[in-house]
């Protein structure tokens, strides 16, 4: 029988799960704005055995059936539409992620949100919502395995070193012993702050999802990369030019700052270097917490020296523009927010610099498809552009007398509501808690034959009561406040809560950053003005046409591997059905035809609502070992694990699960099968142990005179079928070639 296998579609990633048979399933999704026409979001849905995993955003119509959420970058790229459709699309399953992209992915959407509210009515979320998004996220360590419970149970994820970002994740998804791995962006070189990523360590899982966005770029080396970089900067502040680093707030950032910082401590530079954003000190004093996360280098320095890589000496931070405008005029190298020039710090930045022929702008990552740095990166570059330039103003004369009239309306309107809640509240409470034969309620259906009666005996009611007591407009009977006061006594008298006489300071850093409370604190004082500033304003916009008259250079800093080391990557992994994801047409076909001729025969890549089946053609199926059968199976210890034979027949139990019983007729005999491995070397110190003489000869090993022994089959062969490994033992029948294959065979286990 075929075991169905899961599927899945570009956009947004999801698993599904049953309990003998799964299904996988991959369809690409479709968001807004896109990144392109010749570039797919890399946004898939995941469903693998009929659970639902989403490794990143989703479809109006894909959310509410989402059972899992898996973000694998801390980058507006993998997780800016987490609060959106947690609010809008009804998202409302749990999250997962480690804790570098919990806590700077936070930051992240921060800045964003801030840098678009200064320059428009951004209304997608508020910072209320980012913080109850993140709020849903439970946190991992590398290598980590979380059994899901509930629908997914059977499902085990584990994040992996992807290598792209400071905590960045390749998932691996796996369900009744087969792996399903999830793995876009990542980077097999090992940079200052990061090592490379573990994918190479998978091996021939059921199905690997990677994206074919490097597949046809090429990089040269680290080292020539970064002379590259510094001799670009320094050829600009020598002669007397500005350098801006249109960057991200927290993920590729910091590998820049630390080539900056470790070259201007070996050459004792005094020009001035800036990070510029709106959460930048905060960004930076998570990354000092997080050295385990990052490369061995670094790990080890601390280890050993106590000294923080992250502890910068010549990097200054900053947090508002004007911090920057204060600095005396000459040449400085400025890091801002965003990196796409649209918003933020850098955007403000870029018109006031681009028309002077002395400064750069250096870009590190490709800009997405529409934005003002996409456009700066063309071949050749536009000698002018359009920019908006916006800025937000305060309300004044009749614009705030119209604003707070809007506001007392709305205030109005919403005390209207909830008045008319309450009231129906209190009607509800009052049907259900009086009983219907108390002599004070009156039938309200009586109406026709006692209506006098009761407006009689209503205001008598009213009339009754004593003065002080209010009753409710709603009330048909007289109504007398109750509060039950009861306390708890003990041995000493009544007990008391000490909480309620402790006076509790009010942290106004609690207040912005709930989350947990461990952000409490970590956000920078321009960020707090910024977001307790409830003055009305408005933003009020002008475009300009700007001359180009400045350099423009990409240097490739993304973090991600390129073509060559995703084609050996690939081929090494060597995944029994390989999607390709997250790339232009060109590039996704380009490494299609490469991995159909060198990798595996099942290549997938999906359009956007693209349905793809790449369910495994492995059999599993749930058993039950009954207890009759358990008490006659004798296990033999092997190394760490204990083996025996099982001959047993299927059955069924009474509830319909299969299960395994013993045989009705005598079990056939069994052949003997090696149980085990043999590495050559071990075996050469084993023999040489014994006093045989042995050496290593033309790939194979010569004991004694004439015997040899050798290794036949490639353990890594690639293909549908298991790689099979030989021993082979060749020599006259001697008393010497029985000697040693009788050492030979006690390396194994015959059961």
């Amino acid at each position: 029988m075929k075991t169905p296998s899961p599927t899945w579609s570009p956009s947004t990633a999801l698993t599904s799960s049953s309990t003998a048979v799964g299904t996988t399933t991959l369809m690409p999704l479709f968001w807004s704005p896109s990144p392109g026409p010749t570039t797919p979001p890399p946004f898939y849905l995941r469903n693998v055995y009929h659970f639902k995993f989403l490794l990143k955003r989703a479809l109006t119509w894909v959310a509410p059936t989402v059972d899992a959420v898996l973000l694998s970058h801390s980058d507006t790229l993998h997780l800016g539409a987490l609060p959106y459709a947690m609010k809008k699309l009804g998202l409302s399953a749990p999250v997962f992620a480690t804790e570098p992209v919990y806590r700077l992915g936070l930051l992240t959407m921060y800045d964003h949100y801030l840098s678009r509210k200064q320059v428009s009515e951004f209304d997608l979320f508020t910072l209320d919502d980012i913080d109850s998004a993140f709020q849903n996220i439970t946190r991992l360590t590398y290598s980590q395995n979380y059994h899901i419970s509930g629908k997914g149970e059977g499902i085990v994820i584990a994040p992996h070193v992807a290598g792209h970002l400071l905590g960045g994740t390749v998932w691996k998804i796996t369900k009744d012993g087969e792996d399903v791995i999830y793995a876009v962006d990542f980077n097999h070189r090992k940079e200052r702050h990061l090592n490379g990523t573990v994918l190479e360590s998978f091996v021939r899982p059921a199905v690997l999802i990677t994206d074919a966005y490097n597949a046809l770029n090429n990089q040269p080396s680290r080292r020539q990369r970064d002379q590259e970089f510094l001799d670009a900067i320094m050829k600009t502040l020598r002669a007397d030019g500005n350098v801006l680093l249109p960057v991200d707030t927290a993920g590729r950032v910091l590998e820049l700052i630390l080539i900056l910082e470790q070259f201007w401590e070996q050459h004792k530079l005094a020009y001035p270097i800036f990070f510029l954003t709106y959460v930048s000190s905060s960004t930076i004093d998570y990354v000092k917490s997080f050295l385990e996360w990052m490369s061995d280098s670094i790990a080890k320095s601390f280890e050993h020296t106590r000294d923080n890589a992250f502890l910068l000496r010549h990097v200054k931070l900053l947090i508002n523009k004007s911090d920057l405008e204060s600095v005396p005029d000459g040449p400085k190298v400025v890091l801002a927010s965003m990196g796409s020039l649209e918003a933020g710090f850098s955007h403000d930045i870029f018109v006031e610099w681009v028309s002077d022929t002395k400064n750069l702008i250096l870009f590190s990552e490709r800009g997405q498809f529409g934005t003002l740095a996409r456009m700066l990166q063309a071949d050749p570059p536009p000698k002018a552009v359009k920019v908006t330039m916006s800025k937000r103003v305060p309300l004044v004369g009749e614009e705030l007398a119209a604003y707070e009239e809007e506001q007392n309306r709305i205030k109005k309107e919403e005390a209207l509501k909830a008045s008319l809640i309450k009231e129906e509240e209190s009607k509800a409470s009052l049907r259900t808690e009086l009983p219907v034969n108390d002599q004070m309620v009156l039938d309200a259906n009586n109406t026709h034959s006692s209506s006098n009666a009761i407006g009689q005996r209503s205001e008598a009611f009213r009339d009754v009561l004593i003065d002080g007591f209010l009753p409710p407009s709603t009330s048909v009977a007289p109504m007398f406040p109750f509060y039950d006061c009861s306390s708890e006594w003990d041995d000493f008298g009544e007990v008391i809560n000490p909480d309620d006489y402790v006076t509790k300071d009010v942290n106004i850093d609690q207040m912005l950053m709930p989350v947990d409370g461990e952000l409490a604190g970590k956000l920078d004082e321009g960020s707090v003005s910024l977001i307790l500033d409830t003055t009305p304003s408005k933003v009020v916009s002008t475009e300009l046409t700007v001359q180009v008259k400045c350099s423009l250079i990409y240097m490739d800093f993304e973090g991600r591997s390129d073509g060559r080391s995703i084609k050996s990557i690939l081929a090494h992994v060597a995944p029994l059905k390989l999607v390709l994801v997250h790339g232009s047409a060109e590039a996704t076909e380009h490494l299609k035809q490469h991995c159909l001729q060198h990798v595996c025969p099942h290549v997938y890549a999906p359009q956007i609502e693209e349905t793809i089946d790449v369910t495994s053609d492995l059999c599993a199926y749930k058993v039950q070992l009954s207890e009759k059968l358990m008490s006659n199976v004798l296990f033999k210890k092997l190394g760490e694990y204990e083996i025996a034979w099982v001959d047993a027949e299927v059955g069924k139990t009474q509830n319909g699960m299969l299960s395994l019983l013993p045989l009705s007729s005598p079990a056939p005999p069994h052949k003997t099968v090696l149980v085990g491995d043999i590495k050559m070397a071990d075996f050469k110190q084993f023999l040489a142990s014994k006093g045989v003489q042995v050496e290593f000869a033309g790939g194979a090993l010569r004991c004694g005179e004439y015997v040899t022994l050798r290794k036949v089959g490639d353990a890594s062969q690639k293909g549908g079928s298991a790689a099979i490994q030989q021993i082979i033992l060749e020599g006259p029948l001697t008393e010497e070639y029985y000697k040693i294959r009788e050492y030979l065979y006690s390396q194994f286990y015959a059961p």
